[in-house]
């Protein structure tokens, strides 16, 4: 094989943390980073079966994997699971902050102040809360952080999903001032 086909995976031996990832994007981000070598720790909340399936399948393939449960809406939590992963492997390389849900729909005027912090402590307290954990990891050897967001953060949202997408308008305005 000649070395202009040869590609090198920059992922391979990296430590990396996804939220909310036994079912959906979460899943198949964790499938992509262990396919390029990555380790990966692999969050869940209540789809058990789901991510135990998941990082058989990883395990399968050859790939590393640390599972961590957390309630990614408490701050406490996080953290730990941060940790956990960080010494599962030893390091910390990067951080995907995956988790999140519309929790219910609720048109504006029907809104009240516990689906409020329900949603926000999901989608956007959960993003403060592992990236502060994360932090001092991946400032060891140089480290990153994703953040997954929605079109929703965009459009507004609809049908009752605008306390979801002004949620994920937070994220996106996090990832830039992070940035």
């Amino acid at each position: 094989m000649s070395t202009s086909n040869l590609v090198i995976s920059t992922l391979a031996g990296k430590a990396v943390l996804i939220t909310g990832a036994s079912t959906g994007i979460g899943a198949a981000l964790a499938k992509a980073f262990a396919a390029q070598g990555a380790w990966v720790g692999l969050h869940y909340k209540s789809s058990a079966d789901a991510a135990k399936a998941l990082a058989q399948s990883i395990e399968a393939e050859g790939g590393k994997v640390a599972l961590v449960h957390a309630d990614a809406s408490l701050s406490g939590e996080l953290a730990r699971a941060v940790d956990e992963t960080a010494a599962a492997f030893g390091r910390l390389d990067g951080l995907i902050n995956n988790a999140g849900g519309m929790v219910a729909r609720q048109p504006y005027q029907e809104w009240t102040d516990e689906l409020y912090d329900a949603v926000m402590d999901l989608n956007a307290r959960s993003v403060l809360s592992a990236s502060h954990a994360a932090i001092p990891h991946l400032k060891l050897n140089g480290g990153f952080i994703i953040n997954t967001t929605s079109i929703a953060a965009r459009n507004g949202a609809g049908n009752g999903a605008g306390l979801y997408g002004s949620s994920k308008a937070f994220i996106s305005n996090v990832t830039r001032g992070m940035a």
